[in-house]
């Protein structure tokens, strides 16, 4: 990728430093007229603070930035707006109760002429109509953001960045992070549109099979530094493996070794366990000393699944039993008092309080243990949210920092650090690494194995390679059936079959 040939963005030289720390170091980064760039590296590598540096929230230091050929500063986010930088955050905030539309020119609604202004809702749909003619998108701009799926929120999110016509980059920050296959295909196919417009388009992803789908080339960062950019027609020619250069090893993503027992104490045990119209005859044993995973797409009841251990969702038949005892939750509490911990899918909504810091966040979870004669044990507390931080690698280990200031892979130590003070007998952990990246997977992962050694673990994910990679024995749910038995010996291939395609492959 060389040349000046229809680039948009030329960012050369960039330094930014923090303190003592080199966050960029002459870095190097150029993108295209109508290019979709994915932009890759382990938190802390110096993505983010690229990325910053573009939308005006941070300054750099050194270097130079040029925009269709003219130079810009970009000081402040208006700024770069000004320049033509549109920006679309992991977790866009629309208002629920306004229209596609109306979240689209928020700020920007116009008024109507007289004594008592009013917003010219006329205008702003004729404003929608025009932004659907020049990007063609299949979606009703005039229903609440509320009633829209996921997939139509993000599209919302992206128009209202778009909305001024001098926008030529837009950057995505794991856009796909909340999406369903069918969702992701729609944005995908959205942003082939915006591609065909000319907009160009900084991808941010930690899921690196995205690159070949979407992408027409990619950047790593590590350390500061961009290591490598490549076509992805060059990197599929020359089989230039990714996780190798984010991780600079030869080894990539590895997983821990599997457990050598099978005869661990039966903690957890599922028994044709079933609800009406999400799943049925569910059976499985979780032991201690392995971990079990299972397979299963969105739509497929794996989340229903876990909800029904943890006594968020009430079974129409079948038995849980624990420890050898047959047990049945009516909420959460009494599962969590019995010893299942639950780390949920979506962190940020069912797992932290994202406004709280490190220690009310893992004292959350076992309160008796954090307070005495109904006063918290602050000194107590602190030390040991300090020691599971330093268990867990929490980058930075700051207990007093809200978690919305950490990064998602973080932010998963931190419900990891939750579960291990509650001190259960069964974890579930349910898309244990969405949003997370690699060099974050690989410590979750080795907390998983080592969390089994003490404790029954089950893993549920749509990964297949990871629920293969980390798990002792394995299952797939097609449609809310079990495909095949938990077994050592299932193949990648064949739990990839039986739960996309319903039935177990030779």
């Amino acid at each position: 990728m060389t040349g000046d040939t229809g680039v948009i963005l030329a960012m050369r030289g960039i330094r930014k430093r923090f303190g003592d720390v080199n966050a960029l170091e002459d870095v190097d980064f150029c993108l295209r007229e109508g290019e979709v760039h994915a932009l890759l590296g382990i938190n802390g590598a110096g993505k983010s603070t690229l990325i910053k540096i573009l939308s005006g929230v941070y300054t750099k230091d050194a270097g130079s930035i040029k925009i269709a050929g003219q130079s810009y500063e970009l000081g402040s986010p208006r700024a770069a707006i000004e320049a033509g930088v549109a920006v679309v955050q992991q977790h866009p905030e629309l208002v629920g109760d306004l229209t596609g539309a109306e979240n689209i020119f928020l700020g920007h609604e116009g008024r109507r002429p007289g004594l008592f202004s009013r917003i010219n809702r006329r205008d702003i749909a004729a404003r929608a109509e025009a932004m659907l003619a020049r990007f063609p998108i299949d979606i009703d701009l005039g229903r609440k953001v509320s009633d829209m799926p996921a997939v139509d929120r993000e599209i919302v999110a992206i128009l209202h960045a778009l909305r001024l016509e001098k926008a030529r980059i837009l950057i995505l920050d794991e856009p796909t992070s909340t999406l369903t296959e069918r969702e992701k295909a729609s944005l995908f196919s959205m942003m082939r549109t915006l591609k065909a417009a000319g907009i160009a388009i900084i991808y941010i992803t930690h899921r690196l099979e995205e690159v070949f789908e979407i992408a027409d080339g990619f950047t790593v960062f590590r350390g500061g530094r961009n290591v490598a950019t490549h076509t992805v027609a060059e990197a599929r020619a020359k089989k230039i493996s990714i996780p190798n250069l984010m991780l600079d090893s030869d080894k990539g993503l590895t997983f821990p070794p599997r457990s050598e027992t099978d005869d661990g104490e039966i903690v957890l045990e599922a028994r044709a366990l079933r609800a009406e119209g999400l799943f049925r005859d569910v059976s499985f044993t979780a032991r201690k000393g392995e971990i079990l995973g299972i397979f299963g797409l969105v739509g497929s009841g794996v989340d229903e699944l876990s909800k029904a251990l943890f006594g968020v969702v009430t079974p129409d038949g079948g038995e849980i039993r624990l420890k050898g005892q047959p047990v049945r939750f009516r909420s959460a509490a009494q599962a969590l008092k019995a010893g299942i911990f639950l780390v949920p899918g979506d962190r940020r909504t069912e797992g932290l309080a994202m406004n709280e810091d490190v220690v009310f966040n893992t004292t959350l979870a076992n309160l008796d243990r954090a307070s005495l004669g109904g006063l918290l044990r602050f000194r107590d507390n602190r030390k040991q949210s300090a020691a599971l931080a330093a268990k867990v690698d929490l980058q930075p280990p700051k207990l007093d920092r809200p978690l919305r200031g950490f990064s998602g892979g973080n932010q998963q130590k931190v419900v990891i650090a939750k579960g291990l003070y509650r001190q259960a007998g069964a974890y579930i952990f349910v898309e244990p690494t969405v949003g997370v990246d690699i060099g974050a997977r690989s410590k979750i992962y080795s907390l998983m194995r080592e969390i089994s050694r003490e404790a029954a673990v089950i893993v549920i994910s749509s990964d297949c390679d990871e629920v293969h990679g980390v798990a002792d024995r394995t299952l797939a749910l097609y449609k809310g059936r079990p495909i095949g038995v938990p077994d050592r010996t299932t193949t990648r291939d064949q739990l990839l079959s039986a739960g996309i395609m319903g039935e177990m492959t030779v």
